[in-house]
């Protein structure tokens, strides 16, 4: 997987496919291995490109850990200009989506279609004090318990019900992996996190997904979502939960695809 320097960060991405540009944005538990089902299908129709957020994955920790979600966003530009795209299809999954709206936002001419997948509002969907505990509750984890641990405390919960052993087990690989310095800058930027009033500002199309038994996001925040954003449209994914990508690829990647080459 190739590296790119971004400031003083060293941003560590996969890329397969000759199409239009597709980028994918992993979620707080997650790194760019975890759609590699959608590399593997979606890159015969695009160029899929999928990062590892810093402090995530072969990317390198910032010196400093990060605060708000904008600043993941200007670290995303930095690798969109240095990969030379002037637009990209963009997807972003839970905290990605975050990520996904601010930059949207931020540069509206390089977002060719946007894609939000298990959206979350963060402090805008739930109180100051249950804001603060979920704070502290994901540095204290992040602290105090291994990668293994934290995985086997927070994937199930992430998943449908009936889900397979095989999703389960590669889920649990995969967000094992965390590294404090990706996790709490996330965890700052959620505590942060308030996009109510950007939503009803994006300009670009926007499709949201969400899987129907998401016990993290539900469908009601992504309904929320959809609602404030002009041009969008929501699908659900049934026998799906907050994962829908890993658990669902088959749907969640016809989805992308009939969205991303829908000319009207």
């Amino acid at each position: 997987m190739p590296v790119i320097q971004v400031g003083d960060l060293k941003i560590n991405y996969n890329i397969k496919g000759d199409g239009e540009p597709l980028v994918f944005l992993h979620g707080l538990g997650n790194n760019a291995q975890s759609f590699n089902k959608q590399l593997e299908e979606l890159s015969n129709t695009f160029t899929v490109i999928i990062w590892d957020a810093p402090g995530y994955g072969k990317s390198s920790d910032p010196k400093e850990l990060l605060k708000d979600f904008s600043e993941f966003s200007k670290v995303l530009n930095g690798l969109i200009e240095k990969l030379n795209y002037e637009s990209v299809y963009l997807l972003g999954h839970s905290m990605g989506a975050a990520i996904a709206v601010d930059f949207a936002y931020t540069y509206p001419s390089k977002v060719k279609k946007l894609i939000l997948a298990d959206a979350t509002r963060g402090a805008a969907s739930i109180s100051k004090e249950k804001n603060e505990a979920n704070l502290q509750s994901r540095i204290k984890n992040v602290e105090q318990l291994s990668g293994e641990e934290l995985a086997d405390r927070r994937v199930p919960n992430l998943l449908a019900n009936d889900v397979s052993e095989s999703v389960l087990k590669n889920a649990k690989k995969i967000m094992s992996e965390v590294r404090p310095s990706g996790y709490k800058s996330v965890a700052y930027s959620l505590y942060n996190l308030n996009q109510m009033g950007i939503y009803p500002k994006l300009v670009v199309d926007t499709l949201l997904i969400c899987g129907e038994e998401d016990r993290v996001t539900p469908v009601t925040e992504s309904k929320i979502i959809a609602d404030l954003i002009p041009n969008s449209k929501l699908e659900t994914i049934a026998h799906a939960g907050h994962l829908c990508y890993q658990e669902k690829p088959q749907i969640f990647n016809k989805l992308i695809k009939r969205f991303l080459t829908d000319k009207k």
